[in-house]
């Protein structure tokens, strides 16, 4: 273990929602088990590093450490800290993660993660950093100037780019309607996905969700709108029973170029076009089973290339919103605060009936919302990256954009 407080724990990686982690010998204690787990070892030197000592604001807080495991093995072991962090127009101190341990291939050359999500609860979200929006958006917050912003951000993809909107969203990025609806979970991004449909057309395509009742029809697949997932993750099983067939399978068996996904979320139907779930440059199928014990669907990048979407967090219950992308807007190139005259969720609509989401369209308002669009590098149209400042004076480091 490194002393935080310590001269000699100078070196650190940017990581998590924010995070940053340690380069220390614990590492190289562990490359026979990374070896086992990961084609190539991880190489900490291949990332840029936080100098603590160079940060006259940095504050540790040791007593408050976490340790992730994902599914394909990846660790992440470190503990918290506070220091200014800025991102896009808007700075504030701020709580991050310090990565002291890591094992991953996939984090060399990466500074860290920044994540977009909402608050973890129970005995996760007391050993986690605190959301960074949610911290730079606090009244309370020491020293932001973003309390008065929105809680709330925007996320689309171009084949070459991406852009986030902190605060809400350009209307320049939408060639229609805003629809809103309420997510299903309060800790998650999660909508209910009533039918999916994969064929030429809508009216003559497969229903890849055949569900055996009403009520399990009438909720849906619970879908995680995830920046994060590069493809469109269907159900390989059928989700505990509730399906009377298997949605990969049929979906495999359906398979043909130039045809689409129709997915619909609360009465709205939705369409991926063969181009966005169809890597053309890779020759590859953007569609994965779900892995074993996931009952739901993850819908990735393949959706967010199509459409703007809005991740509304100003309620209890977090509301998202839904645009087709205009496909004559030019993602910003450097970071670009303005002001707009937005439509509005409606908010006195958007109410779960015995779980049933519906969708409403904004509604309109005199009322300036101040939005700082921010560039995304986005990397073969799976990742993104993005910059952020850490410390006083700020360090530069680029991590990857998650929600």
């Amino acid at each position: 273990k490194m002393d935080p407080h310590s001269k000699n724990a100078v070196r650190w990686v940017l990581l998590l929602a924010l995070a940053v982690g340690a380069w220390s010998a614990p590492k190289a204690a562990k490359a026979g088990r990374t070896t086992a787990l990961f084609d190539e070892p991880y190489k900490p030197e291949e990332s840029r590093h936080f100098d603590i000592q160079a940060s006259s604001t940095f504050q540790p807080d040791p007593k408050k450490q976490f340790d992730l495991s994902y599914a394909d093995g990846t660790e992440l072991k470190g503990f918290n800290a506070n220091d200014v962090v800025h991102i896009g127009q808007f700075h504030g101190m701020a709580p991050f993660g310090v990565i002291t341990d890591c094992n991953s291939p996939d984090f060399n050359g990466v500074d860290g993660i920044l994540g977009f999500g909402l608050p973890k609860p129970g005995s996760e979200g007391k050993t986690l950093p605190r959301p960074i929006l949610w911290a730079l958006t606090d009244k309370e917050s020491q020293d932001s100037n973003a309390k008065e912003l929105h809680r709330k951000f925007s996320f689309f993809s171009t084949d070459d780019a991406a852009e986030v909107q902190l605060g809400g969203y350009d209307p320049e990025t939408t060639s229609g309607t805003m629809w809103y609806t309420p997510a299903l979970s309060k800790q998650d991004f999660i909508v209910g996905v009533t039918s999916l449909k994969f064929g030429n057309d809508v009216g003559s395509s497969v229903e890849l969700l055949q569900f055996k009742s009403a009520a399990d029809s009438r909720y849906g697949a619970p879908s995680i709108m995830d920046s994060g997932t590069s493809c469109l993750v269907i159900p390989g099983d059928t989700m505990g029973g509730q399906l009377s067939n298997i949605p990969w399978n049929d979906f495999s068996k359906n398979w043909g170029r130039g045809k689409s996904f129709w997915l619909k979320i609360g009465d709205k139907t939705w369409e991926i076009p063969f181009k966005q779930w169809y890597l053309q440059d890779t020759q590859q199928t953007c569609v994965q089973p779900a892995p074993s014990g996931m009952q739901g669907i993850l819908v990735g990048d393949v959706f967010f290339r199509e459409y703007v979407v809005e991740f509304d967090m100003t309620e209890d219950r977090p509301v998202i919103g839904i645009a087709p992308l205009s496909k004559s807007y030019k993602p910003v190139k450097t970071n670009t605060l303005a002001s707009f005259q937005l439509d509005q969720a409606p908010k006195t609509k958007l109410k779960l009936i015995k779980g049933y989401e519906r969708m409403y369209p904004a509604e309109h308002t005199e009322v300036l919302t101040e939005v700082d669009r921010i560039p995304i590098v986005n990397q073969y149209g799976t990742q993104y990256f993005m910059d952020v400042g850490v410390g006083t004076p700020r360090q530069t480091f680029t991590v990857i954009f998650d929600t």
